[in-house]
């Protein structure tokens, strides 16, 4: 579930930077490197985890089923504060520098 929460998150980040490519002030390439980064270690996990259960990855509990939904979801979000604070500190639009300093009337 965590795979697949994050491609899903991966490839609408990726459709979105590919879509707005040329002006690209949003930084959105960095939220694709965060959600593919996040596919592949998931993809990784995976894996090794198929290599060692077998047959049986593919009928988990519905316990585990939520746990990694929940965990997911939370690597989405996090990822999307890390992108976050990336666009504050780099400011491309520079809102945050006009408001700081704002001179007074």
């Amino acid at each position: 579930m965590t795979l697949l929460i994050t491609v899903f998150a991966a490839v609408i980040a990726t459709v979105a930077w590919y879509k707005h490519a040329p002006e690209s002030q949003m930084k959105l390439g960095i939220l694709c490197w965060l959600f593919w980064g996040a596919s592949l270690m998931w993809l990784v996990d995976a894996i090794f985890e198929y290599a060692e259960l077998g047959a049986e990855y593919f009928t988990p509990a519905p316990a585990d089923m939520l746990n990694d939904a929940f965990l997911g979801l939370s690597a989405v979000a996090l990822a999307l504060v890390i992108w976050l604070v990336i666009l504050l500190i780099k400011d491309p639009k520079g809102v945050i520098k006009n408001m700081l300093f704002k001179k007074k009337k």
